[in-house]
This record gives structure tokens, sequence and C-alpha cells, in this order.
């Protein structure tokens, strides 16, 4: 017991040391730093951020098609909930697409199983759009939500243009990555070897366009959720994303 209780003070005392550079600028934010329990994860709580509150996580990844660790984060907007659309990459979407079939092909299987992430089910649910303006985000990224209307007035504009700009380096060919807009909140989630502080920025600022311009759409909902130029038909999903 002693010397498990000496192993996990120096590895959460090595890590402290390793990500000081992270705590530093969350501090300076406004947000507080805290290392998971097992003192090989961190997570950043900031609950007046803007454009909401914001929590960031690094660890164990909590989803089978994240090897290793992964960054996840959500920001809480409190946004109409049939606001449901998502962009990932596309080779991520590709054999997500394949182990959706294979279960719904499966002899011993007549559905989805409920525990299915969203992001699987999604791929399943919702239409796909495929026309978004920039070339670079059409090739680099799958595009799926409740309408097509919904899901082009979200990516179309400031958003569309950070997906290019992340393309470029930030999340390069073949990187698994996530970001969806349900219940109301902002979700990002992708893979992360090692927690590196101007990635850990950078992907924060993306949630952050994403966010507003999902304020943007949101804005153009009637109460009912009909978006202008169609009717929306919401399906909400019944689990959850992970613990964030």
């Amino acid at each position: 017991m002693v010397v498990k209780q000496v192993k996990h003070w120096l590895v959460t005392r090595a890590n402290a040391a390793r990500w000081r550079p992270i705590q530093e600028w969350a501090e300076a934010r406004g947000a507080e730093f805290s290392q998971t329990r097992d003192g090989q994860g961190f997570l950043i709580e900031h609950p007046g951020a803007s454009p909401g509150p914001l929590r960031v996580e690094w660890g164990v990844s909590q989803r089978s098609y994240l090897p290793g660790t992964e960054l996840r984060m959500r920001c809480e907007m409190g946004l109409h909930p049939d606001l449901q659309t998502m962009v990932l990459c596309r080779a991520l979407m590709e054999n997500l697409e394949r182990a959706v079939f294979e279960a719904y092909t499966d002899t011993l299987k007549t559905r989805v199983d409920t525990d299915t992430p969203e992001e699987m089910r999604w791929l399943v649910m919702f239409p796909k759009f495929n026309h978004a303006a920039s070339q670079i985000v059409r090739q680099r990224y799958g595009i799926v939500g409740v309408t097509k209307e919904l899901t082009g007035a979200w990516v179309d504009g400031e958003l569309g243009e950070a997906l290019v700009q992340a393309s470029q380096d930030l999340l390069p060919e073949g990187h698994p990555f996530v970001l969806m807009c349900m219940r109301g909140n902002l979700y990002l989630r992708t893979e992360m070897a090692e927690a590196d502080l101007p990635k850990v920025q950078a992907l924060v600022r993306l949630l952050e366009t994403a966010a507003r311009e999902a304020r943007r759409v949101n804005d153009g909902l009637s109460e009912t959720g009909v978006w202008p130029t169609t009717t929306s038909i919401a399906w909400t999903p019944s689990t959850r994303l992970g613990d964030t």
C-alpha cells in the first residue's frame, strides 16, 4: 500500500510539472485546473467562459474509435434541442459507417444497440450534408444533421473557415475528430497522445467558433424548432456523450 501511494505521489508530481503550462493558461483565463484522481489526466472547468461554460478534459479515451488518450470538451449553450448537427473526420465517418452496417446486418442483432454512441447512430438517423461551400471541408470532413438546411447554416461560414484552417496542421487527414451540437450544448472529441498547450488552445478556439455559429443558427429557429426554409423533425438521443 505504501509503495502504491508513493508511486501515485510521484506520478502526480511529475504530471503537475508536465502540465504546468496548461494549468497556467487555464488559470489565466479564470478557469480551475485539477488532476484526475489517478493522476493520469486533468480537468479544466471554466463556468464563466464565453460563449458558454466550458469543460476540458484530457485522459484515457472513452470511445473505442479513439485509441489511447483523448481530449474531450463541452460548451454549455442552452440551445434549442432540435439543433442537432455533427462534423467528423471523413475517414472516421467511413469507419463508423462500416461498424453500423455490421451491427445492422449481424444475424444476432436486429437494431443498433441503445448503448451505441450518438456519433454512430446519427450516421443512420440524419441526412448527410454534401454541399459545403468549401471544397476542403467537403473532402476532409463528413457532415450530418437533423436537416440539411440547419447543418448547412452551421457549417457554411466562420465554422467552415475554421475547419479549413484546422485541416492544415491541427487536424491532419485521417486524424480522429468529432464535433457535435446536441442536447443544447457543443461537444468535441479528438485523439491526443500528449496534452500539448498550443493544440489545446487551438481546439478550444475551434469549439468556441462552433458554439458561436450554433448560437447564430439557434437565433434563427422559432420556438417550435422550425428553420425558415423547412420543418425539422427532431430525434432525441437517449444516451450521454461519455462523462463530458
